[in-house]
Order: C-alpha cells, then structure tokens, then sequence
C-alpha cells in the first residue's frame, strides 16, 4: 500500500475517502484545541444540568482537553453514521397513539456503540498499514470526549438550540464518533454559525421544556435521560408528560425543520428488531425477564435492564387514553403484576393505576349524566358517544386527521416516511 508518511495533506484526502467506503456519511479532521467550548461545558455542570451522570465531571478537564486524556494527540478525525431507517413505522402516528410504545429511533434496532467502533477500527486499520508509527484511540460515546464540539469544529455540522449537531444537508439523524490520532493532519473548516435562526421549534416542543437555554438541555428534565439514564423515582411532574416514550425521546429532532434533509441510514443493522416501531404498551408489559434478557442481546436497550424497563411501561401504561374497555384492558394487566416487582417499580405501578382508574371513574360519571332516566327503567343502552376519545382510539383517530406536533407548527422528515 502507499505510503503517505510525507504528504498529510493527502492521507487526509484518503482517510476522507475510506471512511465514506467504510459507511460513514461524513468525514471531518479537526484539532485538539476546545478551549472555546470548556467554559460553557464546566458551568452546564456547575448548574448540576448533568444529573446523577456523574461520568460528565468524573474526569475533570480530560473531556475538554483531548491530549490529557490520550497523551500524544494531535488531530482528531470525526465521523458520522447515519440511524434513520424510512422503513419503519412512522414515529408521528405512534407518538399520537397512547396505546403504542415509542422508542427513539435510534435504539430500534442494534447497539450503535460496537458497529461504530467496528468501523472506526476498520479506518484505523487502513491508515496503520501506510503510515509507520501512527498511533490512535477510537471512541463512540464511549469515553470523556466532546463529541458535538469536536464535530462541529471537523465541519460535520453546528451545534443547534436543541444541544444536537445538525448538517445543513443532513439534518441531524446520525452517530457521532472518533479517532484520536497522533498525526499532524490538515483541519476542515469549522462550522463557526449556528444555523437555527430565530426557530425555537424544538424549545417549544420539549415535552418537558428541558431545553433552558440555547444550546443548553437541563438532563434532569429529559425523557432520554429520564428513561434510561435515571434509574429513581420519575418525578411526579414530568409522569404525564413522559407519555407513550418508554425508551427515549426524539420530539426535538422530529420538529427540527432541517430534518426535511434528512439522509437515511444504508445500515440493516439499525432496522426495527421485534416490530419495535409498532408494538403495544400490553404486549411489551406481558414480557418477562428472560424475554427481556432475550429480544434485547445486542440491543442498547438492554442496559437500562428489566426493572427499569418495567418502571418505564408502567408510567406509559398510566398514561393511556382512550374507552373503558382500553383502560380496564391496562388496569388488570398492571394489576397483575402490582407489588410482584421492587418498591419502586411498584411505586410507579400504584400512579399509572391510579391514572386509570381516574379516567374509568370520570367516564362513568359522564354516561351517568348523558343517560335519561328512562333509560335505565327500560334497560336500554344509549349511544355513549358524546366524546370521541372515549370510544375511539387515538389509532382510529389518526386516520381521520392530519397528525400535526403537540405545540410546535409541522413535524419535519423526509418525505418517504410521511
């Protein structure tokens, strides 16, 4: 193979080149100096915006400064991977379904951790057969790197209000991931303005308005981080708002108008395992460990682990609007289960039924009032029709309707999944 030990400038070109021959949508090589991004990165975490992720400041300045946590770095080459699959289900008609499970999109299919590495170690392979000496690291949110400041900085995108990197051509569906490398590399140009504008579609979104600031996410207010992340206590403010999203949320990037570029994933990998972009909140409940253990090997799912899992139907579950045949359906299942799992689990379990049979209980009241009196001395059964959310489900409904954003003007993706 070449040798381009004396000509960087087009190893650089050639690394470019091989990453897009490996899979990856985009390859950028920046520089180790981050100094413009660790003030912003040490006050999110002195504003305690990271939660119980203690990892965030476990390494102090190793995060921000590349070389203290691999000694020798000079460049970093960053790339991306696409994870959108325009097969699947499409995530707007299953986030207006109470009754369905919504999983981030990136989680449907399998863990992108070992396919990234994978690659990366495929490209640092192909450099370390002609450059002597070279030295590397790779990383795919794996390690105190940050990421989104060193994409940005390699021309792989701007860093959006929603914390995201976002590709003016690209959107913002899409892995990050790294190769520490000691070789002295031409950078790409940085991407030096944010492209949002005045949107704040995504801040408007924000189920639980956890984007405080420009940029800025408060975790502790995240359904990502709430879900899988936080293993306590749900706080009770954010149980309702939490929804039908059992394992992540992606409502700021499904309105994000630079989504409408999205380019989708070419990897089988990511494709919905189990009918995960269309599954039921029940069938998922009916699930045992083993099943759990099972459907969920080489998943990222996995990870959060059964008791968690269940913390997070149940809260879904408690959440399910639609007739008393639904909600008496969701109350005997979460019944069976009650006081069979840990306290906090059961915790969880205890509010969602109490959701339900609120919702029983304000039914009954209101066919009570709508039934005139000589109904029940005839024995007649009226048409206890006058609230369309009783009596259809959100399913039947979505076809009746165009399925628009809960608070922000249009959801954005490619036309193929709309």
């Amino acid at each position: 193979m070449q040798s381009y030990s004396s000509n960087l400038s087009q190893l650089s070109g050639q690394i470019k080149q091989w990453g897009l021959e490996l899979g990856f949508a985009d390859v950028g090589i920046t520089n180790t100096d981050l100094s413009s991004y660790e003030a912003a990165h040490f006050n999110w975490i002195g504003e305690n915006f990271h939660g119980e992720m203690d990892y965030m400041q476990r390494h102090g300045t190793k995060r921000t400064r590349p070389a203290e946590l691999e000694p020798g770095t000079t460049s970093i080459i960053s790339v991306r991977l696409n994870y959108l699959d325009l097969s699947a289900k499409s995530p707007f008609t299953t986030l207006h379904n109470p009754e369905q499970a919504y999983i981030s999109r990136y989680a449907l299919g399998k863990d992108y951790h070992k396919l990234m590495r994978k690659r990366l170690q495929q490209l640092a392979s192909k450099i370390e057969a002609c450059v002597p000496d070279f030295r590397y690291r790779a990383f795919c949110d794996s390690a105190p790197v940050l990421e989104r400041p060193i994409a940005e900085k390699a021309g792989l995108g701007f860093i959006g209000k929603n914390s995201l990197i976002i590709h003016p051509r690209a959107g913002s569906w899409f892995f990050l991931g790294e190769l520490y490398t000691n070789l002295l590399l031409p950078v790409d140009p940085p991407f030096k303005k944010q492209g949002c504008g005045p949107c704040t579609a995504c801040i408007d979104e924000c189920p639980t308005q956890a984007i405080v600031g420009n940029a800025v996410v408060d975790a502790r207010r995240c359904i990502s981080y709430l879900t899988i992340e936080y293993s306590g206590s749900i706080p009770l403010e954010f149980r309702s708002k939490i929804g039908n999203r059992i394992y992540g949320c992606d409502d700021c990037q499904l309105v994000c108008p630079w989504n409408k570029f999205t380019e989708p994933t070419q990897e089988t990998a990511f494709s919905a395992k189990y009918a995960l972009d269309n599954i039921s909140l029940l069938e998922l409940w009916a699930w045992q460990e083993s099943d759990f253990l099972k459907r969920f090997e080489g998943s990222p799912i996995r990870r959060i682990g059964y008791l968690q899992w269940k913390r997070n139907l149940a809260v879904s579950i408690g959440n399910i609007k639609g007739n008393q045949a639904t909600l008496t359906s969701a109350n005997q299942a979460l019944k069976t289960s009650q006081n069979g799992l840990t306290d906090l689990v059961n915790e969880h379990i205890d509010w969602a039924i109490e959701q339900l049979e609120s919702q029983i209980d304000t039914q009954n009241a209101e066919s009570k009032v709508s039934r005139p009196a000589h109904f029940d001395k005839l024995g007649l059964k009226p048409d206890l029709n006058p609230n369309l959310d009783h009596d259809e489900t959100a399913q039947s409904l979505a076809h009746k309707t165009t399925i628009k954003p809960f608070f922000a003007p249009k959801y954005y993706l490619p036309k193929e999944l709309k």
